[in-house]
């Protein structure tokens, strides 16, 4: 009987540890990871933006003056999707360049230079 006793109670002690072992700890909410990875998507999404948008202007640019050379072609209104790739571009970069001095500060002012 004592044997049976201690088998059991090793193997309480094994299933304890085991617990333990498998514990996971809990991840609390960091409004400061959740700032820095809002800013930095931010950042990237509108650089891509920029390009898209610039690739699109150029594009426009060159069907505009295309357009221009052969008045034959039927579709038009090249310059006005020029003027919107152009100003999406605007955006989208002075977005990237608002994330930027944001992050900048925020940076600065963890650091308490």
């Amino acid at each position: 009987m004592t044997n049976h006793k201690q088998v059991v109670y090793q193997s309480q002690v094994d299933h304890k540890s085991k617990l333990v072992l498998r514990r996971r700890n809990r991840r609390r909410f960091s409004p400061r990871i959740c700032i820095d990875r809002t800013v930095e998507i931010t950042a990237i999404v509108s650089l891509l933006i920029t390009g898209f948008s610039g690739v699109g202007a150029m594009g426009c640019w060159g069907l505009e003056i295309i357009e221009t050379n052969n008045p034959n072609i039927i579709i038009s209104d090249w310059e006005q999707q020029k003027n919107i790739c152009l100003g999406a571009m605007l955006v989208s970069f002075s977005a990237f360049l608002g994330t930027a001095l944001v992050g900048a500060s925020f940076s600065i002012q963890r650091d308490k230079f």
